[in-house]
């Protein structure tokens, strides 16, 4: 259960910080940094990178059972 949470926290952090980087070409049209972190932060596929650093973090730090083997 680990592992498929961690897999896909990954996934989409990873898609989420695609969108981040393709948008980046607003900075070199006449968008200002702030202008810039406004726009990201009303795109839902950017807010999909939050979701999948959460989901990591629940990944890493969920409690297990004793004796059991977590890779």
């Amino acid at each position: 259960m680990r592992i498929i949470l961690f897999l896909i926290g990954f996934l989409l952090s990873i898609i989420g910080s695609i969108y981040i980087i393709i948008y980046l070409s607003y900075l070199s049209v006449g968008y200002s940094f702030i202008n810039y972190l406004k726009f990201i932060m009303s795109k839902v596929e950017c807010l999909i990178m939050l979701i999948g650093i959460i989901l990591i973090n629940i990944s890493i730090f969920m409690k297990g059972e004793k004796h059991v083997l977590c890779l």
